[in-house]
């Protein structure tokens, strides 16, 4: 919603809360115009029931007003004797207008100094309960999030199996932009697997003030840009147009900041003509393949000992190795091995990798989807369809496969995508790209057919603008444009475990609006995450460690049993002294 609809969305809902309050209020002694004025009706009606007047401020916190206009509700309702337990169902079944109903239908006696206790110990614990929701969805929304790092592109800075605290105001918390959704889930309610949010109505994006900025190598959550699968269906990702705040969290090394030039040759990241120096936690990893010398005996567990995570297991084929992901460190003591013959470092040089988006007819769904499914499936391809538009992505798919899917009669037309950003002509790959401009807010670019395919996402999808090519002219909203002026800043992100991430490499920028939060402290950490309960094990020198500084993390998990236990040792001396008192 622009802002002027929301203007006009608030103004609607005090006219109908005064059309459904104004008797109320005078029956509590006040003026019937004071139901109508936004926000003193407000204060006004805390007073009336009671209650602290900042609860008012909860009132216009999104989500959290989801909580206390029920609250507000009951308490309405029990302030003029209405506190039966099917008044409390309509009060919050009708969405508030039982009270309106009351206000015409019924005579009422206004209870001034009414007893605030709940009537009923299940209201008591249902009241206390709420509370503790609204509190804790407060703090979870704008101070502190907690994180799991569920992939290996960030080790060894952090670990698959590492829960982490999240701070949102370190570049100050961004309020929700989606104002009905479940509290402290994401995209998606646990058990039944539904959305857990409602696309309307949608707030403008608002970021309170932080004290830092984001920087390059700071490791930045955020919600991934190109982010628009919902569930699964048919063995096929099915698209949904998600909100911003709801799109899927990711967690990367920010390694460009608006205003960087960026590239890569060989692997090696380049910013503004320099190597980027990396803080001395990040570990890089490269993938390797070594070949051993005929004959010679390779000790499996020491191969094993080398890899970067469990899931990037080496491959063994003979006297052939590959390593998905390795060190420095592991590289340097792979290298003192003597029986290596050869080692390779397998840097990406030529682009032979493309995606084909194919238009399907639009009676696919029942004609011969099933049998593309299934040859998907044996070639372990994966496709995602998005139901709009008829189209289906699929990834990389073997010459033969792509040759059926484009001789099948549920398919209209087709072409290929280049993986790698900006998905043009450019031969560029995952080890060999740019120099990539990343944007800043206010600076301007010049638009032409070689310079739109990096900024048509940002023209169309980030800033919201329509945009025409009619030929060498580009038209935006209408107009003919040579240049483009960004209202955003716009971030580069990648994971340490370079060939093992997909990152910025593949779908381009992240703008200012999809920051989260900076990880800042790992609680706990648990090896072997994704195996099962069984093979958990817990990785205890990483509990209550920092997740950036300088030198080694260092785990305060000792401190915090001291502090525990000095807690209790005080709370039973202070027990104590209290019965004591009691007694005396």
């Amino acid at each position: 919603m622009e802002t002027s609809s929301w203007i006009l969305f608030i103004l609607l809902v005090q006219v109908i809360h005064g059309l459904g309050t104004w008797k109320l209020y005078i029956k509590a002694g006040r003026k019937a115009w004071e139901a109508f004025v936004p926000i003193y009706n407000a204060i006004v009606l805390m007073k009336i029931i009671n209650r602290p007047t900042w609860w008012t401020l909860l009132l216009f916190i999104p989500i959290i007003n989801l909580f206390m206009f029920p609250i507000v509700w009951i308490e309405t309702l029990r302030t003029f004797g209405k506190k039966s337990t099917l008044d409390m169902i309509l009060g919050i079944v009708t969405l508030g207008f039982y009270i309106a109903y009351v206000n015409y239908t019924q005579e009422v006696t206004y209870f001034a100094n009414r007893d605030l206790k709940a009537p009923t110990k299940a209201m008591d614990t249902i009241g206390s309960l709420a509370f503790a929701i609204v509190v804790a969805t407060f703090v979870h929304t704008y101070f502190i999030q907690p994180f799991t790092i569920p992939t290996s592109s960030l080790e060894k800075s952090l670990l698959v199996g590492d829960f982490l605290f999240v701070s949102k105001f370190n570049y100050g918390a961004r309020t929700p932009m989606t104002t009905v959704a479940a509290p402290m889930v994401h995209d998606t309610l646990p058990i039944v697997h539904t959305k857990s949010y409602t696309k309307w109505p949608q707030l403008p994006y608002f970021r309170l003030p932080g004290y830092q900025k984001v920087e390059r190598n700071d490791i930045v959550v955020f919600n991934w840009p190109v982010d628009t699968v919902y569930q699964f269906r048919d063995g096929l990702h099915r698209f949904a147009e998600k909100p911003v705040d709801k799109k899927s969290n990711y967690v990367k090394r920010c390694v460009g900041v608006p205003g960087d030039k960026i590239e890569i040759v060989n692997g090696e990241l380049i910013v503004n003509n320099d190597k980027l120096i990396l803080p001395n936690r990040s570990k890089v990893q490269f993938s390797y393949s070594v070949k051993f010398k005929e004959g010679s005996e390779i000790d499996n567990s020491f191969l094993y000992s080398l890899n970067t995570y469990n899931n990037d297991k080496f491959q063994r084929l003979n006297n052939f190795v590959y390593f998905p992901s390795l060190t420095e460190e592991s590289l340097a003591r792979l290298k003192s091995l003597s029986n290596i013959e050869s080692l390779t470092k397998n840097i990406d040089t030529t682009n032979t990798r493309f995606s084909y988006i194919f238009k399907l007819k639009p009676d696919f769904k029942n004609s011969d989807l099933p049998s593309i499914i299934q040859r998907l499936r044996e070639n372990n391809i994966s496709a995602v369809i998005r139901d709009t538009d008829n189209l289906l992505f699929v990834d990389y798919p073997e010459n033969e496969i792509a040759d059926f899917l484009m001789k099948h009669k549920s398919v209209e037309s087709t072409h290929k995508k280049a993986p790698i950003f900006p998905h043009n002509d450019y031969n560029w790959t995952q080890d060999n790209l740019g120099p990539i401009y990343i944007p800043e807010a206010g600076k301007t670019v010049p638009l032409n057919k070689e310079t739109l395919p990096f900024y048509k996402r940002i023209i169309t999808d980030y800033e919201h603008n329509t945009l025409q090519v009619n030929g060498d002219e580009i038209l935006i909203n209408g107009q003919l444009a040579k240049d483009y002026t960004f209202k955003q800043n716009y971030y580069w992100m990648m994971g340490d475990n370079r060939h093992n991430s997909e990152d910025s490499r593949y779908w381009g920028y992240v703008p200012e609006d999809h920051i989260v939060g900076k990880p800042i402290f790992i609680w706990m950490s648990i090896d072997g995450i994704n195996d099962g309960i069984k093979n958990w094990k817990i990785r205890w020198d990483r509990l209550f460690t920092t997740v950036s500084g300088e030198g080694q993390p260092k785990s305060y998990f000792s401190y915090f049993l001291v502090l525990l236990a000095l807690y209790f040792v005080g709370e039973y001396f202070w027990k104590k002294k209290k019965k004591a008192k009691e007694v005396n």
